[in-house]
């Protein structure tokens, strides 16, 4: 269920799975993920991204052990916890390299025009 978005919130990147958008009033980055919309400071986000790019896909995948079904990602700062599967991981995985990108991207851009306007 999709949650209803704020018109400060501007859109970073989004996937038919959730969405990251940038919030200047809050100072802060907003995933929507399975229909819920937790908020990150700008470092936590790129922490909770490590840590999801940190998991590894092929060890879940190839492994039939009943610890390897779902991982448990507690960010920082931040009350939510995931508990995810294979597929929702990868799902995440997309969507936060998609928004990092795009702010890379953004940044690149706004360094490059400024620097010929200046």
């Amino acid at each position: 269920m999709k949650q209803d978005i704020p018109n400060h919130f501007i859109e970073v990147y989004q996937t038919p799975n959730g969405a990251v958008y940038q919030s200047n009033k809050d100072r802060c980055f907003w995933v929507e993920f399975n229909g819920v919309i937790t908020s990150y400071k700008v470092l936590c986000f790129y922490k909770f991204k490590k840590a999801v790019d940190n998991i590894d896909l092929d060890l879940m995948a190839n492994n039939s052990d009943a610890v390897y079904d779902y991982e448990i990602i507690a960010p920082c700062s931040c009350e939510r916890c995931y508990v995810l599967t294979l597929t929702e991981i990868a799902e995440l995985k997309e969507l936060l390299s998609g928004a990092k990108v795009m702010l890379e991207l953004n940044s690149i851009l706004y360094e490059r025009l400024y620097s010929v306007l200046v």
